[in-house]
Protein backbone atom coordinates (compact mmCIF):
# COMPACT_ATOMS: atom_id res chain seq x y z
CA UNK A 1 0.00 0.00 0.00
CA UNK A 2 2.78 2.17 0.81
CA UNK A 3 4.42 2.07 -2.18
CA UNK A 4 0.96 2.49 -4.23
CA UNK A 5 0.37 5.66 -2.66
CA UNK A 6 4.06 6.90 -3.23
CA UNK A 7 3.31 6.05 -7.20
CA UNK A 8 0.26 8.03 -6.73
CA UNK A 9 1.83 10.82 -5.45
CA UNK A 10 4.85 10.99 -7.58
CA UNK A 11 2.68 10.29 -10.82
CA UNK A 12 0.21 13.52 -9.48
CA UNK A 13 3.52 15.91 -8.93
CA UNK A 14 4.79 14.82 -12.21
CA UNK A 15 1.46 15.96 -13.77
CA UNK A 16 1.36 19.15 -12.24
CA UNK A 17 4.98 20.03 -13.06
CA UNK A 18 3.89 18.90 -17.41
CA UNK A 19 0.83 21.24 -17.02
CA UNK A 20 2.48 24.49 -15.05
CA UNK A 21 5.24 24.44 -17.75
CA UNK A 22 3.24 23.81 -20.75
CA UNK A 23 1.13 27.05 -19.79
CA UNK A 24 4.04 28.75 -18.59
CA UNK A 25 5.64 28.26 -21.85
CA UNK A 26 2.31 29.23 -23.97
CA UNK A 27 1.54 32.73 -22.22
CA UNK A 28 5.59 33.32 -22.77
CA UNK A 29 5.73 32.70 -26.48
CA UNK A 30 5.00 36.21 -27.57
CA UNK A 31 6.17 38.73 -24.32
CA UNK A 32 5.49 41.91 -26.67
CA UNK A 33 1.53 40.51 -27.34
CA UNK A 34 1.17 39.81 -23.47
CA UNK A 35 2.55 43.49 -22.83
CA UNK A 36 0.53 45.03 -25.36
CA UNK A 37 -2.38 43.31 -24.16
CA UNK A 38 -2.08 44.99 -21.03
CA UNK A 39 -1.02 48.78 -22.28
CA UNK A 40 -3.41 48.80 -25.13
CA UNK A 41 -2.83 48.36 -29.16
CA UNK A 42 -2.24 52.05 -29.43
CA UNK A 43 1.28 51.56 -26.97
CA UNK A 44 4.18 52.75 -28.83
CA UNK A 45 7.73 50.59 -29.08
CA UNK A 46 9.53 52.32 -26.06
CA UNK A 47 6.23 51.90 -23.58
CA UNK A 48 5.94 48.28 -24.63
CA UNK A 49 9.79 47.76 -23.95
CA UNK A 50 9.84 49.78 -20.38
CA UNK A 51 6.76 47.67 -19.35
CA UNK A 52 8.40 44.49 -20.57
CA UNK A 53 11.74 45.23 -18.82
CA UNK A 54 9.29 46.30 -15.49
CA UNK A 55 7.84 42.93 -15.26
CA UNK A 56 10.50 41.11 -15.87
CA UNK A 57 10.10 39.73 -19.45
CA UNK A 58 13.43 40.62 -20.68
CA UNK A 59 15.11 37.83 -18.67
CA UNK A 60 15.50 34.49 -20.39
CA UNK A 61 13.25 32.16 -20.23
CA UNK A 62 14.63 29.42 -18.03
CA UNK A 63 15.15 32.51 -15.58
CA UNK A 64 11.73 33.75 -15.28
CA UNK A 65 10.32 29.95 -15.03
CA UNK A 66 13.41 29.43 -12.48
CA UNK A 67 11.85 32.40 -10.41
CA UNK A 68 8.53 31.41 -10.72
CA UNK A 69 8.83 28.57 -9.95
CA UNK A 70 10.98 29.23 -6.83
CA UNK A 71 8.49 32.25 -5.49
CA UNK A 72 5.02 29.55 -6.31
CA UNK A 73 6.97 26.97 -3.63
CA UNK A 74 6.67 29.66 -1.22
CA UNK A 75 3.19 30.50 -1.46
CA UNK A 76 4.22 33.23 -4.13
CA UNK A 77 2.03 33.44 -6.97
CA UNK A 78 3.21 36.84 -8.41
CA UNK A 79 1.13 40.01 -8.97
CA UNK A 80 -1.94 40.44 -11.60
CA UNK A 81 -0.58 42.65 -14.19
CA UNK A 82 -3.78 44.81 -14.38
CA UNK A 83 -4.64 45.15 -10.53
CA UNK A 84 -0.87 44.55 -8.96
CA UNK A 85 -2.83 42.61 -6.49
CA UNK A 86 -0.94 39.40 -5.36
CA UNK A 87 -2.57 36.42 -7.12
CA UNK A 88 -2.75 33.77 -4.18
CA UNK A 89 -4.74 36.83 -2.64
CA UNK A 90 -7.56 36.85 -4.94
CA UNK A 91 -7.60 32.85 -5.25
CA UNK A 92 -7.89 33.12 -1.45
CA UNK A 93 -10.85 35.26 -1.74
CA UNK A 94 -12.17 33.09 -4.38
CA UNK A 95 -11.61 29.71 -3.90
CA UNK A 96 -14.42 28.95 -1.37
CA UNK A 97 -16.76 30.15 -3.97
CA UNK A 98 -15.50 27.60 -6.29
CA UNK A 99 -15.13 24.89 -4.31
CA UNK A 100 -18.35 25.33 -2.53
CA UNK A 101 -20.22 24.77 -6.49
CA UNK A 102 -17.70 22.34 -7.19
CA UNK A 103 -17.49 20.14 -4.47
CA UNK A 104 -21.26 20.15 -3.58
CA UNK A 105 -22.12 19.44 -7.42
CA UNK A 106 -19.59 16.20 -7.37
CA UNK A 107 -21.44 15.27 -3.51
CA UNK A 108 -24.99 15.66 -5.71
CA UNK A 109 -23.43 13.45 -9.14
CA UNK A 110 -22.24 11.00 -6.48
CA UNK A 111 -25.52 10.45 -4.61
CA UNK A 112 -27.72 10.54 -7.37
CA UNK A 113 -25.71 8.66 -9.49
CA UNK A 114 -25.80 5.67 -7.18
CA UNK A 115 -29.51 6.05 -6.81
CA UNK A 116 -30.83 5.93 -10.11
CA UNK A 117 -27.61 3.33 -11.32
CA UNK A 118 -28.92 1.26 -8.35
CA UNK A 119 -32.57 1.09 -9.60
CA UNK A 120 -32.02 1.22 -13.48
CA UNK A 121 -29.52 -2.30 -12.73
CA UNK A 122 -31.84 -3.84 -10.11
CA UNK A 123 -35.45 -3.05 -11.47
CA UNK A 124 -34.68 -3.13 -14.80
CA UNK A 125 -38.01 -1.65 -16.64
CA UNK A 126 -39.70 1.42 -16.67
CA UNK A 127 -36.60 2.67 -14.16
CA UNK A 128 -34.01 1.18 -16.59
CA UNK A 129 -35.59 3.29 -19.49
CA UNK A 130 -36.33 6.49 -17.66
CA UNK A 131 -31.95 6.34 -16.89
CA UNK A 132 -31.21 5.81 -20.03
CA UNK A 133 -33.65 8.94 -21.48
CA UNK A 134 -31.62 11.14 -18.90
CA UNK A 135 -27.98 9.60 -20.22
CA UNK A 136 -29.01 11.14 -23.16
CA UNK A 137 -31.11 13.95 -22.33
CA UNK A 138 -27.95 15.16 -19.61
CA UNK A 139 -24.98 14.49 -22.85
CA UNK A 140 -26.99 16.52 -25.21
CA UNK A 141 -28.04 19.00 -23.35
CA UNK A 142 -25.79 21.94 -22.76
CA UNK A 143 -25.27 23.04 -19.15
CA UNK A 144 -25.25 26.83 -19.57
CA UNK A 145 -28.86 26.44 -21.55
CA UNK A 146 -30.19 24.53 -18.84
CA UNK A 147 -28.81 27.09 -16.28
CA UNK A 148 -31.17 29.67 -18.21
CA UNK A 149 -34.06 27.30 -17.70
CA UNK A 150 -33.77 27.02 -14.10
CA UNK A 151 -33.42 30.61 -13.78
CA UNK A 152 -36.18 31.42 -16.18
CA UNK A 153 -38.53 28.62 -14.26
CA UNK A 154 -37.18 28.69 -10.39
CA UNK A 155 -36.33 32.55 -9.85
CA UNK A 156 -38.35 34.76 -12.75
CA UNK A 157 -41.69 32.33 -12.77
CA UNK A 158 -41.40 30.93 -9.45
CA UNK A 159 -39.05 32.86 -7.56
CA UNK A 160 -37.90 30.01 -5.61
CA UNK A 161 -34.14 30.37 -5.57
CA UNK A 162 -32.54 33.97 -6.31
CA UNK A 163 -30.94 33.88 -10.30
CA UNK A 164 -27.42 35.11 -9.65
CA UNK A 165 -25.20 35.65 -6.65
CA UNK A 166 -23.51 34.00 -3.70
CA UNK A 167 -23.86 34.28 -0.51
CA UNK A 168 -20.89 33.14 1.99
CA UNK A 169 -21.62 30.10 4.15
CA UNK A 170 -20.25 32.38 7.10
CA UNK A 171 -22.69 34.69 6.54
CA UNK A 172 -25.96 32.44 6.62
CA UNK A 173 -26.24 28.85 5.73
CA UNK A 174 -29.20 28.84 4.23
CA UNK A 175 -28.92 31.93 1.71
CA UNK A 176 -25.85 29.87 1.02
CA UNK A 177 -27.58 26.81 0.57
CA UNK A 178 -30.35 28.46 -1.46
CA UNK A 179 -27.73 30.30 -3.69
CA UNK A 180 -26.40 26.95 -4.92
CA UNK A 181 -29.13 25.12 -5.72
CA UNK A 182 -29.72 25.95 -9.43
CA UNK A 183 -25.96 26.41 -9.92
CA UNK A 184 -25.10 23.10 -8.84
CA UNK A 185 -28.46 21.54 -10.88
CA UNK A 186 -26.64 22.76 -13.75
CA UNK A 187 -23.88 21.96 -13.61
CA UNK A 188 -24.70 18.38 -12.59
CA UNK A 189 -26.98 17.26 -14.79
CA UNK A 190 -24.77 15.96 -17.27
CA UNK A 191 -22.47 14.13 -15.00
CA UNK A 192 -25.19 12.48 -13.15
CA UNK A 193 -26.70 10.87 -16.44
CA UNK A 194 -23.28 9.73 -17.19
CA UNK A 195 -21.79 8.54 -13.69
CA UNK A 196 -25.22 6.83 -13.32
CA UNK A 197 -24.79 4.66 -16.81
CA UNK A 198 -21.45 3.39 -15.04
CA UNK A 199 -23.02 2.96 -11.97
CA UNK A 200 -25.68 0.94 -13.89
CA UNK A 201 -23.25 -1.05 -16.53
CA UNK A 202 -21.05 -1.95 -13.20
CA UNK A 203 -24.26 -3.30 -11.41
CA UNK A 204 -25.21 -5.40 -13.39
CA UNK A 205 -21.98 -6.87 -14.47
CA UNK A 206 -21.54 -7.83 -10.68
CA UNK A 207 -24.93 -8.80 -10.06
CA UNK A 208 -24.42 -11.84 -13.27
CA UNK A 209 -21.19 -13.06 -10.66
CA UNK A 210 -21.55 -16.53 -9.19
CA UNK A 211 -20.67 -15.32 -6.30
CA UNK A 212 -23.95 -12.90 -5.96
CA UNK A 213 -25.85 -16.12 -6.96
CA UNK A 214 -24.21 -17.94 -4.41
CA UNK A 215 -25.11 -15.39 -2.17
CA UNK A 216 -28.97 -15.65 -2.82
CA UNK A 217 -28.95 -19.38 -2.54
CA UNK A 218 -27.87 -19.38 1.13
CA UNK A 219 -31.24 -16.96 1.66
CA UNK A 220 -28.75 -13.49 2.43
CA UNK A 221 -31.42 -10.80 2.37
CA UNK A 222 -31.58 -8.56 -1.25
CA UNK A 223 -30.83 -5.43 0.19
CA UNK A 224 -27.65 -6.92 2.34
CA UNK A 225 -26.26 -8.62 -1.10
CA UNK A 226 -26.42 -5.01 -2.66
CA UNK A 227 -25.08 -2.83 -0.19
CA UNK A 228 -22.62 -5.26 1.59
CA UNK A 229 -21.11 -7.07 -1.87
CA UNK A 230 -22.91 -5.68 -5.20
CA UNK A 231 -22.25 -2.06 -4.29
CA UNK A 232 -18.31 -2.36 -2.74
CA UNK A 233 -17.34 -4.42 -6.58
CA UNK A 234 -19.13 -2.07 -8.64
CA UNK A 235 -17.70 1.17 -6.53
CA UNK A 236 -14.14 0.73 -8.44
CA UNK A 237 -15.62 1.84 -11.64
CA UNK A 238 -17.75 4.07 -10.39
CA UNK A 239 -15.07 6.09 -8.83
CA UNK A 240 -12.62 6.35 -11.68
CA UNK A 241 -15.47 7.72 -13.58
CA UNK A 242 -16.46 10.10 -10.62
CA UNK A 243 -12.92 11.69 -10.91
CA UNK A 244 -12.50 12.46 -14.48
CA UNK A 245 -16.20 13.96 -14.02
CA UNK A 246 -14.52 15.94 -11.51
CA UNK A 247 -12.35 17.86 -14.02
CA UNK A 248 -15.52 18.60 -16.60
CA UNK A 249 -17.13 20.03 -13.30
CA UNK A 250 -14.33 22.56 -12.90
CA UNK A 251 -14.30 23.08 -16.56
CA UNK A 252 -18.34 23.58 -16.22
CA UNK A 253 -18.45 25.80 -13.05
CA UNK A 254 -16.02 28.53 -15.05
CA UNK A 255 -19.50 29.10 -17.88
CA UNK A 256 -22.13 28.39 -14.86
CA UNK A 257 -20.08 31.22 -12.91
CA UNK A 258 -21.02 33.73 -15.29
CA UNK A 259 -24.32 32.82 -15.92
CA UNK A 260 -25.17 32.92 -12.28
CA UNK A 261 -22.89 36.14 -11.96
CA UNK A 262 -21.17 33.83 -9.32
CA UNK A 263 -17.17 35.36 -8.36
CA UNK A 264 -15.35 32.09 -8.34
CA UNK A 265 -12.07 31.32 -10.13
CA UNK A 266 -13.52 30.49 -13.18
CA UNK A 267 -15.09 34.19 -13.42
CA UNK A 268 -11.11 35.14 -12.48
CA UNK A 269 -9.45 33.12 -14.69
CA UNK A 270 -12.19 34.37 -17.95
CA UNK A 271 -11.62 37.75 -16.93
CA UNK A 272 -7.64 37.23 -16.61
CA UNK A 273 -7.70 35.72 -20.02
CA UNK A 274 -9.30 38.59 -21.91
CA UNK A 275 -7.45 41.16 -20.27
CA UNK A 276 -3.86 39.31 -20.93
CA UNK A 277 -3.33 38.86 -17.09
CA UNK A 278 -0.23 36.29 -17.63
CA UNK A 279 0.48 36.01 -13.90
CA UNK A 280 -3.44 35.52 -13.04
CA UNK A 281 -3.96 32.91 -15.59
CA UNK A 282 -0.81 30.89 -14.42
CA UNK A 283 -2.15 31.05 -10.94
CA UNK A 284 -5.71 29.97 -11.30
CA UNK A 285 -4.56 27.20 -14.05
CA UNK A 286 -1.40 26.02 -11.12
CA UNK A 287 -4.56 26.06 -8.67
CA UNK A 288 -7.11 23.58 -10.80
CA UNK A 289 -4.58 21.54 -11.56
CA UNK A 290 -3.57 20.95 -8.38
CA UNK A 291 -7.15 20.59 -7.19
CA UNK A 292 -7.78 17.62 -9.67
CA UNK A 293 -4.56 16.05 -8.68
CA UNK A 294 -5.87 16.19 -5.31
CA UNK A 295 -8.98 14.50 -5.56
CA UNK A 296 -7.68 11.81 -7.92
CA UNK A 297 -5.52 11.20 -5.43
CA UNK A 298 -7.95 10.55 -2.86
CA UNK A 299 -10.44 8.09 -5.49
CA UNK A 300 -7.11 6.70 -6.32
CA UNK A 301 -6.86 5.71 -1.98
CA UNK A 302 -10.70 4.99 -1.88
CA UNK A 303 -10.14 2.58 -5.02
CA UNK A 304 -6.98 0.93 -3.81
CA UNK A 305 -9.23 0.03 -0.39
CA UNK A 306 -12.27 -1.30 -1.86
CA UNK A 307 -10.17 -3.21 -4.52
CA UNK A 308 -6.91 -4.67 -3.31
CA UNK A 309 -6.47 -5.75 -7.21
CA UNK A 310 -5.97 -1.93 -8.19
CA UNK A 311 -2.89 -1.48 -5.73
CA UNK A 312 -0.27 -3.63 -8.08
CA UNK A 313 -1.17 -2.02 -11.04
Amino acid sequence: MTFFVLRRIGSGLALILVVVTGTFLLISLDPDAAVRNVLGEFATSEQIQRKAAELGLNEPLYVQYGQWIGNALRGDLGHSWITNAPVASALLQRMPVSLSLVLVSTVVTAVFSIVLGLTAAIRGGASDKAVQVLAVFGFAMPNFWFALVLVSLFSITIRLFPATGFVPFTTSPTQWASSLVLPVFALAVGTIASTAQQVRAATIDVLRQDYVRTLRSRGLPSGSIVFKHVLRNAATPALTVLSLQFVGLLAGSVVIERVFAIPGVGSLVVDAALAGDAPQVLGVVSFMVFMVVSVNFIIDLLTGWLNPKVRSQ
